[in-house]
């Protein structure tokens, strides 16, 4: 079984780790929500969300892929966490997925993940952001390699749906995107 890491950190966008969490889930992956901080974490709308553990008690823990909602000032709070930076670094040279949507794509550039990458943000971070090697596009979700990038709340459904092919194929994709009822879609 796929097991995913979705940090939240204060001020995190709650209908983007709410719809990662929910359609990851939906699909069989273990997810585990790891606060930044103890105890119950505010979103930026104010949805109070008590993580299943706190982030220094997952950090050994194995993933397949860690999944980093954005939202503002919870985007820059995972940019700005030591712990956040050494994670991504090991997962990326472990070879496993590292996965930002909106303004969390910031703490990829962070970590140097984004050199040489084809990605994408929420408007207004990434590109405006000098970051040499990396092609900023507006796709609403873009995978180059093991590092995948989503535009914002808009887009948080196809880019859980996405995430969910890339860990457990694209019939478990099509099967969870059909119980969702969308509308244009099988």
């Amino acid at each position: 079984m796929s097991k995913v890491l979705v940090p939240l950190a204060p001020g995190f966008e709650d209908l983007e780790a709410t719809t990662i969490v929910d359609l990851l889930r939906r699909a069989g992956i273990e997810v585990i929500t790891a606060g930044l901080v103890p105890g119950l974490v505010q979103g930026a709308r104010g949805m109070r969300v008590q993580p299943d553990a706190s982030l220094d008690q997952v950090l050994d823990q194995a993933f397949d892929m860690i999944v980093l909602p954005g939202g503002m000032p919870g985007a820059e709070n995972l940019k700005n966490d030591a712990r956040i930076q050494a994670l991504l670094k090991k997962m990326a040279a472990a070879g496993k997925y590292t996965a930002a949507i909106c303004a969390a794509p910031i703490a990829l550039a962070e970590a140097g993940l984004l050199a040489g990458k084809k990605a994408t943000s929420y408007p207004g971070f990434l590109d405006k952001l000098s970051l040499p090697g990396t092609r900023y596009l507006e796709d609403a979700v873009v995978v180059d390699d093991r590092v995948v990038t989503s535009r914002g709340p808009g887009t948080a459904m196809d880019f859980a749906l996405e995430l969910i092919a890339l860990l457990v194929g694209e019939a478990k994709r099509e099967q969870v995107e059909a119980g969702l009822v969308r509308p244009g879609r099988k």
